[in-house]
């Protein structure tokens, strides 16, 4: 029963028995169109006979022994992700939040061993980068830190897509360190960079010895059209995170390295129990070599393409829309009043979305997606939004 659960989820009301593709039945055999994949978890959708076969055939062989030991598919899902990625090496958690944790005590042990005391990590307004004690204080939203001081010491905070803020902090903190960015921040309402910011991080880094640490857990694996969001600029950070998409829904996260970095972590500096365990490993396997096979990648970008004129398309000079934006299978329709009650009113009708910074509503669907799933996504969230606002164009 819900009375036995802690409260820390306002949830629908709604619970799933099972699904298939893009599609959820609910417990009254209710069918929605699931335009979240669960967070940007299910790229292969749900129930995807690849995810299915690795799961039922690992799980009959072996699913834990502990990093004491050799594990074959943690060494292959780490060949085929540093090679995917261009880095040299992949430490293995659990999450998103301890992928975060690994890279940014990679960062301060990167510092310690060249004589900073002191070392301070920049990290960005609006982001989202977990909710252990470390990776909240690095978030850049007050909501998730309320409640929970003292915060973790050693960040230093400015605003996203704002090279000039940065360039001001490494002037008068020498101390700075690493970079902690998401490509696209999600959870801070899909907010794209201009085209030059990552880049210009990128040269900076260079010039000041820091580390650039870009958060690809929401972003990567396909999501944005690209396997990986940085590649849109043509950059390659030092170190990455990933989670989400990489198990499709089994618990897994990643943080890779390169250069320097990859070199930072010793026996004993770092690890996990459960990290990368056979079970996991097997499935981001799978993940990783359906979504090749199947030309996922470029199937996000097309989608996304396709989703963002049609919308923009459905509510132009709508009254109420502020903007509407979007990278592969990653958009957001900001309005200009608080939405959340969207969520509810598109339950009913069928369809899973979120809405994140209070007016931005955040479509992430499984990178599976078809141009007919796609236009029935356009046409009923289009008329809620139209319901919602009312039908008054500027």
């Amino acid at each position: 029963m819900i009375e036995s659960l802690m409260a820390t989820y306002n949830r629908l009301p709604v619970t799933f028995t099972h699904g298939e593709g893009v599609w959820l039945w609910d417990t009254t055999g209710k069918r929605y169109l699931d335009a979240l994949a669960g967070i940007a978890v299910c790229g292969l959708g749900h129930a995807h006979p690849a995810v299915q076969e690795a799961i039922c055939t690992q799980a009959a062989q072996l699913i834990h022994t502990s990093n004491l030991y050799g594990i074959a598919e943690q060494e292959r899902l780490g060949a085929l992700l540093t090679e995917r990625a261009g880095m040299e090496r992949v430490f293995f958690a659990n999450s998103g939040a301890e992928a975060n944790e690994a890279a940014l005590k990679l960062a301060r042990l990167y510092a310690h061993r060249r004589g900073v005391e002191n070392p301070a990590i920049l990290v960005m307004e609006g982001s989202f980068h977990g909710r252990t004690l470390a990776t909240l204080s690095a978030t850049g939203n007050r909501k998730v830190q309320a409640g929970f001081e003292p915060l973790v010491q050693g960040f230093v905070r400015v605003p996203y897509d704002d090279i000039e803020a940065i360039e001001i902090a490494a002037t008068n903190r020498p101390n700075i360190v690493a970079i902690l960015v998401e490509p696209i921040q999600g959870e801070g309402g899909i907010r794209i960079p201009a085209p030059e910011y990552l880049p210009r991080l990128r040269t900076l880094c260079d010039q000041e010895g820091w580390l650039l640490i870009c958060d690809e857990i929401q972003t990567g694996m396909g999501r944005s059209g690209q396997w990986f969001a940085h590649e849109h600029a043509h950059i390659k950070p030092d170190v990455m995170t990933l989670a989400k998409a990489l198990g499709n829904g089994v618990p897994i996260g990643a943080c890779l390295a390169r250069g320097a970095a990859a070199e930072v972590f010793t026996p004993g500096s770092h690890g996990s129990t459960f990290g990368g365990n056979p079970l996991a490993c097997r499935v981001g396997r799978a993940v990783m070599e359906t979504t090749a096979a199947a030309g996922l990648v470029a199937n996000a970008a097309q989608q996304g393409e396709f989703l963002l004129n049609a919308f923009r398309s459905a509510l132009a000079q709508r009254q109420g829309v502020v903007a509407i934006r979007g990278r592969g299978l990653m958009l957001g329709i900001e309005l200009n009043r608080p939405c959340g009650e969207l969520v509810g009113l598109a339950l009913e009708a069928g369809l899973l979305i979120n809405v994140t910074a209070e007016r931005v509503i955040r479509l992430l669907p499984p990178l599976i997606l078809a141009q007919p799933e796609a236009e029935q996504l356009v046409q009923k969230l289009s008329h809620l939004i139209d319901g919602f606002l009312g039908t008054t164009r500027a």
